[in-house]
């Protein structure tokens, strides 16, 4: 009997169908988020996707003041923003600086629509934290469609950005083209960052793009495994999320950021464990 009240229990929200528009989203978006952002953390330009979800929030205001839907002011945006702080900052030395100028300029904007359309705070509030539940089929079809380019571009340049992320000098005399590269890898955290912010919204960005690859990073040292971990702890606290808000009535978002830091906090501990041990052994 037990059992069965389990089971009635675990599947009975997929008797609702924006319950399954949300697992489909989640699961898109939480494949994604895991595989681009593991290469953002990778090259430490994680206050890059950071500055990018918020750029997008002023794309997204922008586009409903103009009466266009959100996500493609949101997409166009952090799409012409990453390309600029690719184009700016092809040295690490002067990322932080080409992206703090982008940021305060687009923020201003977002400032500025956001003035002459109040209108517009209820679906700035969903954008700002997400609405994962409110994704219809339409949606979901649109980030299938960006989450295969977004896969498909990355693939295309990941020889390159491997080479220039592990070692940047010589990847350099050996004529690779780090500003081109840094460009198109900034491109394509837009498109991820898009897609990421329509489930748990443009500030929780970091819940599935840095959060998961953080944690992958710390227990694993090979880049297929640590690519593979990566995208299925995002993919296991983005459902395990939904599923949690769908017994407590939390927000949907919360939940997921909850597991995020759960997971990165306990990959962190088991590291911290496996160096001391390692170090009383030797």
């Amino acid at each position: 009997m037990e059992t069965v009240a389990t089971t009635t229990i675990i599947t009975d929200m997929f008797a609702y169908e924006f319950m399954n528009n949300a697992f489909a989203a989640a699961g898109i978006v939480a494949v994604v988020s895991g595989i681009v952002g593991y290469f953002l953390v990778m090259r430490g330009q994680t206050f890059a996707g950071h500055a990018l979800s918020h750029i997008g929030f002023a794309g997204a205001t922008g586009a409903g003041l103009i009466g266009l839907a959100p996500l493609w002011g949101l997409l166009g945006f952090t799409l012409a923003a990453g390309i600029v702080m690719g184009a700016l900052s092809d040295r690490i030395s002067n990322r932080d600086i080409a992206i703090g100028v982008v940021l305060s300029l687009a923020l201003g904007f977002g400032l500025l629509f956001l003035h002459y359309y109040t209108s517009f705070a209820t679906q700035a509030t969903a954008l700002l934290f997400g609405n994962v539940l409110a994704v219809d089929r339409t949606m979901i079809a649109t980030l299938a469609a960006l989450s295969i380019v977004t896969l498909l571009a990355l693939s295309l340049i990941m020889r390159p950005l491997i080479f220039a992320s592990l070692q940047p000098e010589l990847a350099e005399a050996k004529g690779v083209p780090l500003r081109f590269v840094s460009t198109a890898f900034l491109a394509i955290v837009a498109l991820a960052v898009s897609e990421c912010a329509q489930i748990v919204g443009v500030l929780l960005v970091f819940t599935l793009m840095v959060g998961p690859p953080a944690a992958a990073q710390r227990v694993t040292t090979g880049l297929w495994s640590g690519l593979g971990l990566s995208a299925a702890l995002a993919l296991s606290e983005a459902w395990l999320g939904i599923v949690i808000a769908y017994h407590t009535d939390w927000p949907v978002s919360f939940c997921i950021a909850m597991l995020s830091a759960l997971g990165y906090f306990a990959a962190l501990a088991a590291s911290t464990r496996h160096v001391s041990r390692a170090q009383r052994t030797a």
